[in-house]
C-alpha cells in the first residue's frame, strides 16, 4: 500500500489549501473522509464476500466427498448383503434337487407360535378361538354383551318408554 508519513501528508495539506483555497478546504476534506470511509466500506464488503465464497466452496467441496464415501459405504453394503443372500439362499437348497426347500420351515414357525401362545398366554379363550386375525374391533360392553350367558342377559335389559 502507500506509505504516507506526516512529511508526506503535510505536503499533501499545503498543496490542497493553495489549490482549494481556504475557504473550500472544510468542505473538500469532509468530502474526500467520506468518500475515503465509503472505499473502506466497499473494501471490507468485497473482502468479506470473497471470504464467504472460499468458505462456500470449501464446505461444498467437503459435501461432495461425504456423498461419495456414503455412497461407497452403502455400495460395500449393497455387495455383502447381497454375499450374503446367496449364501443363505445355498444353504437352504436341497442337494438332491437343486431347487429351494419348499416353505415348510414357515409353517411350523407359525404353528409353533400359535401353540406356545396358547399355552402359555393369558389370552381369553374367545379371543384363541378366532382365526388370530380381528375382523372388526369390539368395545368393552358390546363383547360383555355378546358374551354373557343368556339368563343373565335378560335380567338386565332395560327397556326405556
Amino acid at each position: 500500500m502507500i506509505d504516507l508519513g506526516l512529511s508526506k501528508l503535510a505536503l499533501i495539506g499545503v498543496v490542497a489549501l493553495v489549490v482549494v483555497g481556504p475557504e473550500r478546504l472544510p468542505k473538500v476534506a469532509r468530502m474526500a473522509g467520506t468518500l475515503f470511509g465509503r472505499a473502506q466500506r466497499y473494501i471490507n464488503d468485497v473482502k468479506s464476500e470473497v471470504s464467504r465464497e472460499i468458505e462456500l466452496e470449501e464446505l461444498r467441496k467437503v459435501q461432495k466427498e461425504m456423498q461419495e464415501a456414503a455412497s461407497n459405504v452403502e455400495q460395500t453394503i449393497a455387495q455383502n448383503m447381497s454375499e450374503v443372500e446367496k449364501e443363505v439362499g445355498g444353504a437352504f437348497t436341497n442337494p438332491l434337487l437343486d431347487t429351494p426347500t419348499p416353505d415348510l420351515q414357515v409353517v411350523k414357525a407359525k404353528d409353533f407360535r400359535k401353540k406356545k401362545l396358547a399355552r402359555t398366554s393369558a389370552v381369553p379363550s374367545w379371543f384363541k378361538k378366532q382365526t388370530g386375525r380381528k375382523t372388526h374391533v369390539l368395545s368393552g360392553a358390546a363383547r360383555v354383551a355378546k358374551y354373557r350367558p343368556a339368563s343373565a342377559a335378560r335380567k338386565t335389559t332395560v327397556s326405556f318408554h
